[in-house]
């Protein structure tokens, strides 16, 4: 295949993740952060995107737009959402003690993990279910031991797709706690996108091996209903996870010169072994490369790291910039960031993908960064660092009630433009949103029989509508008062649209019943 053939495979792809193409107008200087007021922008109409060609590594100076990633970001005063653990939830919340060795250019994993698990429910557990998304690839997945606390072997246990079903030896009754030990390999695979009709970011490439949701986890318990799992569909998250602690020995071995590690907390060295501990948090997630070149910059207590390949320097600078624009503004409108780190990672597959404390862009939004921020670089960065509020910090269920966190995130992008590149937003609806003439019940799951387009339009861009609307309905102050309340009181938990609804109705007495039948088949 030529390579022109292949960049135009690439832009195509790329449309139908983002929605839109980009254009290119002036250079656009930020303004001043969110106070809360002022006129809601008049969104952009067109009849079609504009063209636009892959440029590697254009030559721009990232400090003519706005602060430069060099620079520190200030914070504005904002309430801080609880996630600081009492007593009583430090002992109840699940421990994962993950000691990993990793062989990166013969791709190979092999773990000995510890899972702490107490029963936080009401309902008696007669079984454990551990999720395992390494087993939905071939070959890739090798139990080599698993034990209870007493060191006796686990018997009778059962794989299913993504799944591992494991009978107790007595009913573990309401807080009591159990300890389970395993041990297993990974070889790590390539994924062929094509084949699963999908970017699959976990895996192997020339360039990096990421290293996401490889470990097995026990899913939310839902009281009188049992776990909360899915099977993946074509398109979309399936996977639900409580907060849990992460504490993770990471040792490469082989070949090891130039690798960097990109990880989800920050990184203490220990000789060979690199540690980390990751507290109250969804999942652990990591990669390695040869080739990253790493920057950072600060926002209050928060290191910002990009790592991107050496030909996008300049788009890596501008996706660290924009990172830590979005981090600063969204601790001013949502709820300070709790966490001491947060990465920015170059990607090898055509999508965007979030993880507490770390998130992937995919590189060919780094081929087609223009230079200026009306670029699909910048809005999806500005995307993806919103989920480490929407998803993070407030959890939901991914699969059922996807707008949760992409409906709130893809807004979040609204905000950002409006916010520091006001000039910008205008180009922001047209060829985000309007463009496609988003349709379809907000409230939809991943498993639309209408297949991907209906579902992104309807959760993602009629959900950021539906925003748009709820805030012209209710008012600033109300809606901007309701964000904040919906982050504090719903930090480390699964929230649920009835949560979201309930706390929504302390901040208005306006009535939603036109809204919510326009947008909601639910409600």
């Amino acid at each position: 295949m030529s390579t022109r053939c292949k960049t135009l495979i690439t832009l195509l792809l790329l449309a139908t993740l983002v929605a839109a193409a980009c254009t290119n107008q002036g250079t656009i200087e930020p303004t001043a952060t969110f106070d809360g007021s002022g006129d809601i922008s008049s969104t952009g109409e067109t009849s079609e995107p504009p063209e636009q060609t892959p440029e590697e590594n254009p030559q721009t100076d990232p400090s003519e737009q706005g602060t430069s990633p060099t620079d520190e970001v200030s914070v504005p005063t904002a309430s801080e959402a609880e996630l600081t653990a009492t007593p009583d939830q430090e002992e109840q919340t699940t421990h994962y003690q993950l000691t990993a060795v990793l062989d990166y250019w013969n791709h190979r994993l092999g773990v000995d993990e510890e899972i702490s698990y107490t029963n936080r429910s009401p309902d008696t557990l007669t079984e454990l279910l551990l999720i395992v998304e390494p087993t939905r690839y071939p070959s890739v997945f090798r139990l080599t031991g698993m034990t209870w606390e007493s060191g006796e072997q686990v018997s009778d246990y059962a794989f299913d797709l993504g799944q591992i079903l494991i009978p107790l030896q007595e009913p573990l009754s309401p807080g009591e706690r159990i300890n389970l030990s395993l041990s297993y390999e990974l070889n790590i695979p390539s994924p062929d996108s094509s084949y699963y009709g999908r970017p699959v970011p976990f895996g192997y490439t020339p360039r990096q091996t990421n290293m996401v949701d490889w470990y097995p986890f026990i899913p939310p318990y839902i009281p009188g209903e049992g776990w909360l799992a899915h099977q993946a569909g074509a398109f979309g998250e399936h996977l639900v996870y409580e907060v849990a602690d992460f504490e993770v020995s990471i040792q490469l071995v082989g070949n090891t010169k130039d690798l960097v590690i990109a990880a989800s907390a920050s990184e203490e060295i220990d000789g060979e072994w690199h540690r980390y501990q990751h507290e109250r948090a969804r999942n652990f997630a990591w990669s390695v490369s040869h080739m990253y070149e790493v920057t950072s910059t600060t926002v209050g207590q928060t290191t910002v790291l990009g790592y991107a390949f050496p030909m996008h320097a300049a788009a890596g600078e501008r996706t660290l910039q924009a990172t830590a624009e979005s981090l600063a503004l969204y601790n001013q409108i949502y709820a300070l960031y709790p966490r001491e780190t947060l990465s920015v990672v170059e990607a090898d597959f055509l999508d965007g993908m979030e993880f507490d404390g770390l998130y992937f862009l995919s590189n060919g939004f780094y081929n087609l960064y223009s230079g200026k921020p009306d670029d699909y670089l910048t809005a999806i960065a500005a995307h993806e660092t919103a989920h480490q509020w929407w998803y993070a910090l407030v959890g939901n269920d991914q699969a059922l009630e996807p707008w949760l966190d992409e409906a709130l995130c893809t807004y979040s992008e609204r905000l950002y433009y409006e916010n520091l590149y006001p000039e910008a937003l205008d180009w922001w609806w047209a060829y985000r949103v309007n463009y496609y003439e988003p349709r379809g019940w907000v409230d939809g799951s991943i498993y639309n029989p209408e297949g991907y387009r209906a579902y992104r339009d309807a959760v993602y861009l009629n959900g950021a509508v539906f925003l748009e609307e709820l805030r012209e309905t209710i008012g600033e102050q109300a809606f901007f008062s309701f964000l904040p309340d919906f982050a504090g009181k719903q930090a480390a938990q699964i929230a649920t649209g009835d949560d979201f609804f309930a706390i929504l109705e302390e901040h208005t007495q306006a009535d939603l019943s036109a809204l919510l039948d326009q947008y909601f088949f639910n409600r």
